[in-house]
C-alpha cells in the first residue's frame, strides 16, 4: 500500500491528499494537532510536522485494539458495547470482512485513560468467553497492544531531530492545513516548496516533511526484471552513486518477468543526467538477462 505522496506548498497552505486524509482520519473542519521538529543531521530533511486529530498529551494512553467478530448482524454493536461499557473511548477505527473467512475484523485506535490496564481488560474478556456470557457471544477474540505513538516524539541524546514547538489545534479548511498560524515565524517563506506527506497507518498520524535547500529531488520510474535479487541490485547500484533514496514503491507488472520501481531520490551528491543514469544502471542489469527501462526521470522543482 502506498501511504505517501509528494506535493507543493501553496503560500503557507499544505493541501492534504484526499486519499491520505481518508486513510489517516484527517477530517475536513476538524481540529488538527501538530508538532514541529527540526532535523540536525546531514540528510535531506530540514523540518517535519506531525499531524493528528488528537492531542499529544493523550498519546501515552492510546492503544491499538483488534476485534475478531462473527459476520452476523449485531456483532459490531456488541463489540462497541463491550468497549464502551468499560470506559474505552473509540477514536479512529476501520472494519472489514475477513478475506476467505466468515469473520469481521475491526481495528480500533482507542483511549484507555478511563479504562485501566490492558491486561485487566483482557482478563475480563477471557473470563466472559469461558463462561459463555452472551454479552461477548459474537466476539471471537481480541488483541490489544500499546499504540506507542510517542516514539515519533522521542528526541533523546544522539537523535537527529529536535522538537521545536507544539502548535495549538488548527481547523482543516478546504482540505488544507495552514502552517503560518503556528509555525510561520520558524518556517519563513515556504511557497512552492516540495513536501513529502506520509501516513502512519497503524497510528493514524501524518508526517509532513520539508526538505533542505540543498536537496535536489528526482522522480524516477524504472522497469527491472522480476526475479530474486533484482531490487537489491538496483538499490545497491543507486547507493554506490551517492544517490539518497527518499521513497521506494515496487509493483509487479508481469509476474516473474517485469516489475516497476517508483523512486524519489536526492541527487544533491550525484551529477548523473537522465541519459547517464539509464545507461549505467542498464549495464548493471545486463547479467540478469532481464528487461531494464527508464520510464521517467524528472526533477521535482
Amino acid at each position: 500500500m502506498k501511504n505517501w505522496e509528494f506535493s507543493k506548498v501553496t503560500g503557507s497552505e499544505i493541501a492534504i491528499d484526499e486519499r491520505l486524509s481518508d486513510m489517516m482520519g484527517i477530517v475536513e473542519g476538524g481540529c488538527v494537532y501538530s508538532t514541529l521538529f527540526e532535523y540536525n543531521d546531514n540528510g535531506p530533511k530540514k523540518y517535519e510536522i506531525i499531524l493528528s486529530m488528537y492531542p499529544q498529551e493523550n498519546y501515552r494512553t492510546l492503544t491499538n485494539i483488534t476485534l475478531y467478530m462473527k459476520d452476523v448482524p449485531g456483532a459490531s454493536a456488541q463489540a462497541a458495547h463491550f468497549l464502551g461499557d468499560r470506559g474505552i473511548n473509540i477514536l479512529n477505527s476501520i472494519s472489514l470482512d475477513g478475506i476467505s473467512d466468515t469473520i469481521i475484523i475491526w481495528k480500533v485506535l482507542a483511549d484507555l485513560s478511563f479504562a485501566g490496564e490492558m491486561d485487566i481488560l483482557m482478563e475480563k474478556f477471557n473470563a466472559l468467553k469461558e463462561a459463555d456470557d452472551p454479552s461477548v457471544s459474537f466476539i471471537d477474540h481480541i488483541e490489544m497492544k500499546p499504540a506507542d505513538i510517542g516514539r515519533v516524539f522521542r528526541t533523546d541524546a544522539g537523535k537527529s531531530k529536535t522538537e521545536l514547538r507544539r502548535g495549538a489545534p488548527v481547523t482543516l479548511k478546504d482540505g488544507k492545513y495552514d502552517v503560518s498560524k503556528e509555525y510561520g515565524d520558524i518556517l519563513g517563506d515556504i511557497d512552492g516548496k516540495n513536501i513529502l506527506l506520509v501516513g502512519d497507518i497503524g497510528s493514524w498520524i501524518m508526517s509532513t516533511t520539508f526538505f533542505k535547500n540543498t536537496t535536489s529531488l528526482r522522480k524516477i520510474d524504472v522497469e527491472i526484471p522480476d526475479c530474486p535479487g533484482s531490487i537489491a541490485q538496483a538499490l545497491e547500484w543507486i547507493a554506490s552513486k551517492n544517490i539518497n533514496l527518499i521513497s521506494v514503491f515496487s509493483k509487479v507488472k508481469i509476474c516473474y518477468q517485469t516489475m516497476s520501481l517508483e523512486l524519489v531520490a536526492d541527487f544533491a551528491n550525484c551529477s548523473l543526467t537522465e541519459e547517464q543514469f539509464g545507461k549505467e544502471m542498464g549495464e548493471a542489469f545486463e547479467k540478469l538477462n532481464g528487461i531494464f527501462t527508464v520510464k521517467r526521470f524528472e526533477e521535482l522543482k
